[in-house]
Protein backbone atom coordinates (compact mmCIF):
# COMPACT_ATOMS: atom_id res chain seq x y z
CA UNK A 1 0.00 0.00 0.00
CA UNK A 2 1.33 3.42 -0.94
CA UNK A 3 0.53 6.50 1.12
CA UNK A 4 0.55 9.97 -0.35
CA UNK A 5 -0.42 13.43 0.94
CA UNK A 6 -2.81 15.83 -0.77
CA UNK A 7 -1.30 19.25 -1.53
CA UNK A 8 -3.06 22.58 -0.90
CA UNK A 9 -3.93 22.55 -4.63
CA UNK A 10 -5.53 19.10 -4.32
CA UNK A 11 -2.68 17.30 -6.07
CA UNK A 12 -1.76 13.72 -5.17
CA UNK A 13 1.59 12.18 -6.04
CA UNK A 14 1.33 8.62 -7.38
CA UNK A 15 4.55 6.68 -6.69
CA UNK A 16 6.68 5.87 -9.76
CA UNK A 17 6.25 2.11 -9.37
CA UNK A 18 2.46 2.39 -9.53
CA UNK A 19 2.59 4.84 -12.43
CA UNK A 20 4.73 2.38 -14.37
CA UNK A 21 2.57 -0.63 -13.42
CA UNK A 22 -0.66 1.06 -14.58
CA UNK A 23 0.85 2.95 -17.53
CA UNK A 24 0.08 6.37 -16.03
CA UNK A 25 2.05 9.19 -17.58
CA UNK A 26 1.89 12.98 -17.71
CA UNK A 27 -1.30 14.00 -19.50
CA UNK A 28 -2.95 10.58 -19.18
CA UNK A 29 -6.60 10.90 -18.20
CA UNK A 30 -7.92 9.06 -15.17
CA UNK A 31 -11.39 8.60 -13.71
CA UNK A 32 -12.05 9.11 -10.01
CA UNK A 33 -14.64 6.57 -8.91
CA UNK A 34 -16.48 6.70 -5.58
CA UNK A 35 -17.26 3.16 -4.45
CA UNK A 36 -19.23 4.21 -1.37
CA UNK A 37 -16.42 5.11 0.99
CA UNK A 38 -13.53 4.06 -1.25
CA UNK A 39 -12.11 6.49 -3.80
CA UNK A 40 -10.38 4.79 -6.72
CA UNK A 41 -8.19 6.27 -9.45
CA UNK A 42 -8.88 4.32 -12.63
CA UNK A 43 -7.05 4.88 -15.92
CA UNK A 44 -9.58 6.28 -18.40
CA UNK A 45 -9.98 4.49 -21.72
CA UNK A 46 -8.17 6.29 -24.53
CA UNK A 47 -10.46 4.74 -27.18
CA UNK A 48 -13.57 3.32 -25.45
CA UNK A 49 -14.96 1.71 -28.61
CA UNK A 50 -11.72 -0.10 -29.46
CA UNK A 51 -10.94 -1.10 -25.86
CA UNK A 52 -14.47 -2.40 -25.24
CA UNK A 53 -14.51 -4.59 -28.34
CA UNK A 54 -15.05 -8.22 -27.38
CA UNK A 55 -15.92 -7.49 -23.75
CA UNK A 56 -19.10 -9.58 -24.00
CA UNK A 57 -17.56 -12.27 -26.18
CA UNK A 58 -18.39 -15.84 -25.28
CA UNK A 59 -21.87 -15.25 -23.92
CA UNK A 60 -25.13 -16.31 -25.51
CA UNK A 61 -25.80 -14.80 -28.92
CA UNK A 62 -28.46 -12.13 -28.63
CA UNK A 63 -28.82 -12.06 -32.41
CA UNK A 64 -29.44 -15.81 -32.43
CA UNK A 65 -32.03 -15.53 -29.68
CA UNK A 66 -33.79 -12.68 -31.52
CA UNK A 67 -33.87 -14.63 -34.79
CA UNK A 68 -35.25 -17.71 -33.01
CA UNK A 69 -37.97 -15.63 -31.34
CA UNK A 70 -38.89 -14.02 -34.65
CA UNK A 71 -39.14 -17.49 -36.20
CA UNK A 72 -41.52 -18.62 -33.43
CA UNK A 73 -43.66 -15.50 -33.92
CA UNK A 74 -43.80 -16.14 -37.66
CA UNK A 75 -44.91 -19.75 -37.04
CA UNK A 76 -47.64 -18.60 -34.59
CA UNK A 77 -49.00 -16.11 -37.14
CA UNK A 78 -49.39 -18.78 -39.84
Amino acid sequence: MAVSAISTKGWVVIPAGLRKKYNLYSGRRVALVDYGGVLAIVPAMTDPVEESAGILKGGPSLVGALLAERGLERDREQ
